[in-house]
């Protein structure tokens, strides 16, 4: 690595990219991260259970407010020039090499060390959005007053050198099911139920969704699956996907009640089985101003109140906002970064200025800084 902390930041980003893994397999991520914290005098916690990383720096015997600051872990499954693989298109190793920046920062000033009591929290598992339950689980923030966040921003959120103190998520649930029925002859199409039919009725009914349009919201069916080889015969069962979308937790609570009340109706309607074979979902953040005012405050004292902008709302969803809806006590908030990034998240040859990474660890040092005020 790099002789400055600059450089190790970046070696670092580099390391971690080359070396990605998915959700709950981020094994050699997890060792990787726990020798980084271990040899910068951190207290290292690790599960027999589950991937993830825990790192402790400072003192937690003063009872002084405990910050925790959070990096996901994992990357995406995706097809990456013609092959499927590992890729960090989401910029979680970003994430895990600034939140490390922030440690060896910190470091710097070891006049600090009796003043602070931060959490460095490596978790598993966001892109399925059940590694912060799991974190929860494992009691991870029980003693966390304040806790940050970050991710990079797509350009058209937010450009280099610029950045937010909160990115406002919204809910989201993801249905798998499973219409079961008979196939028949395709000279008989009296003698069952059309799954391929009832796949375009649901998908009329979910259009037909109407809530407050003040709120963004929307619910689409994003895979369907039904028949094989041969074209005379009428499918009687298929596999689908719902993705819902809902800008606060309220919405997409009603957008639920909708959807499986269509579910109720096709099945009475074709007197068919519609198996719910998985649920998913991510809650909508649940913001907090003193977390937020501490961020805004950092931005601006390290990249200027110009380059400081207001709240990004976005329909994406994060699972970091589990840590608030399961601990309402926790001062959250999610730094959003500006560094140029193209062509946009999740896309497999996602690019950025990494220069950016240098901004985050400076900004994310002065939150804790500003939460101590020191």
């Amino acid at each position: 690595m790099g002789n400055t902390m600059e450089q190790k930041v970046i070696d670092t980003f580099h390391y971690l990219h080359n070396h990605a893994e998915i959700s709950w397999e981020e094994f050699e991520t997890t060792k990787y991260i726990k020798s980084l914290l271990e040899e910068s005098g951190c207290r290292e916690t690790i599960f027999d259970d589950c991937t993830g990383v825990i790192g402790e720096y400072g003192n937690f015997d003063k009872k002084l407010p405990v910050v925790g600051i959070r990096a996901d872990m994992d990357a995406l499954w995706q097809e990456v020039d013609g092959k499927y693989q590992a890729n960090h298109s989401c910029g979680h190793d970003a994430h895990m090499a600034m939140v490390l920046g922030v440690l060896w920062k910190l470091r710097q000033n070891p006049e600090l060390t009796e003043k602070i009591a931060v959490k460095f929290i490596f978790q598993p598992a966001e892109e399925n959005g059940t590694g912060a339950l799991k974190m929860v689980e494992k009691q991870v923030v029980d003693n966390v007053d304040y806790l940050f966040g970050v991710h990079v921003r797509p350009s058209q959120e937010a450009k280099m050198g610029q950045a937010t103190p909160v990115i406002v998520h919204g809910a989201s649930k993801m249905y798998s099911a499973d219409i079961k029925g008979d196939d028949a002859h395709g000279a008989r199409p009296h003698l069952n139920h059309n799954a391929i039919e009832i796949g375009a009725q649901i998908v009329n009914m979910i259009s037909q969704i109407h809530l407050d349009p003040r709120v963004p919201h929307s619910v689409k069916m994003t895979k369907f699956q039904a028949g094989g080889k041969n074209t005379n015969i009428i499918p009687g069962n298929a596999s689908f996907s719902l993705d819902l979308r809902a800008q606060n937790n309220k919405l997409i609570a009603q957008l639920e009640k909708k959807v499986n009340s269509i579910f109720e109706s096709i099945r009475n309607l074709y007197d068919v089985d519609i198996d719910i074979t998985n649920v998913g979902g991510i809650a909508a953040a649940e913001t907090n101003d003193e977390a937020i005012s501490i961020m805004r405050q950092s931005i601006e004292e390290t990249i200027g109140k110009e380059n400081t902008n207001p709240p990004l709302i976005t329909p994406g969803g994060d699972d970091f906002h589990f840590y608030t809806i399961k601990k309402p006590s926790l001062k959250a908030t999610m730094l959003g970064l500006g560094c140029d990034l193209e062509p946009g998240l999740h896309h497999p040859r996602m690019a950025f200025n990494e220069k950016a990474l240098i901004n985050g660890v400076d900004i994310l040092h002065k939150a804790v800084l500003n939460t101590y005020k020191i």
